[in-house]
């Protein structure tokens, strides 16, 4: 009986290899791998600079090619998909997503391993088309004036000189802000306190804090950005 499982175990693996094309097999990995690479790219371009995650498209080469092999073997052989699925099931991601964008990265790697498995060469083109054209579209939606707040600017000065230099300040803010609106000003022990949300800054943070001192005696200038890095 022990002989003749390992016979069928070798005419299966016999069956497998003769319905395997190693040319056909050697483009689908070459294909994910350039998806991969690409994907990889997208993500450093878009997002790498602005970003507090794990560095995730660092395992995209190895996680496209190996995707593709899995579902070209699952594609072979019934035994050998099921045997596939039984060692996945073992797996287990401790690292946690830390960037919400990772996973969207992730799935676009699956979704272009996937299609290179099964050779559907022109859905794959398709997928990163449209995904460039939403990366820029998601982009270029964050220049819309008001649309996304990035920040909010806390300042404080004492009460006579907010009178003489809320017009002066409120004008350079205008010029080194893409935009702003003041939220809340309170009166408090002789101090006054300026709230204000912004999106975009068209100077680093120490340059506009220092034009703010420059204009009126500030006791304190607190900005605080939604997201590190997420200005550009």
């Amino acid at each position: 009986m022990e002989n003749l499982s390992v016979f069928r175990a070798l005419e299966d693996f016999r069956a497998v290899s003769t319905r395997l094309d190693p040319g056909l097999f050697t483009v689908a990995l070459l294909a994910a791998l350039a998806a991969s690479c690409a994907a990889s790219a997208l993500y450093r371009y878009f997002y790498e600079s602005r970003g507090t995650g794990s560095q995730v498209h660092r395992a995209f080469p190895l996680l496209g090619i190996s995707i593709t092999t899995l579902f070209i073997g699952v594609q072979l052989s019934i035994p050998l998909s099921l045997g596939l699925l039984g060692s996945l099931s073992i797996i287990r991601f401790r690292t946690p997503i830390k960037e919400p964008e990772e996973v969207g990265f992730i799935m676009l790697v699956i979704a272009a391993s996937i299609s290179a498995a099964t050779f559907n060469f022109r859905f794959l083109v398709i997928l990163y088309l449209v995904a460039a054209a939403t990366l820029l579209l998601i982009r270029g939606s964050r220049r819309w004036r008001g649309l996304r707040r990035a920040g909010v600017l806390l300042l404080a000065l004492p009460d006579s000189d907010a009178e003489t230099a809320s017009a002066e300040v409120f004008a350079y803010l205008d010029r080194h802000l893409g935009h702003s609106v003041l939220e809340s000003s309170t009166s408090r022990d002789g101090t006054t306190s300026l709230q204000l949300a912004f999106s975009g800054m068209k100077v680093p943070v120490p340059d506009l804090q220092a034009g703010l001192r420059r204009l009126a005696p500030f006791e304190t200038i607190n900005v605080f950005l939604d997201r590190p890095g997420g200005i550009r």
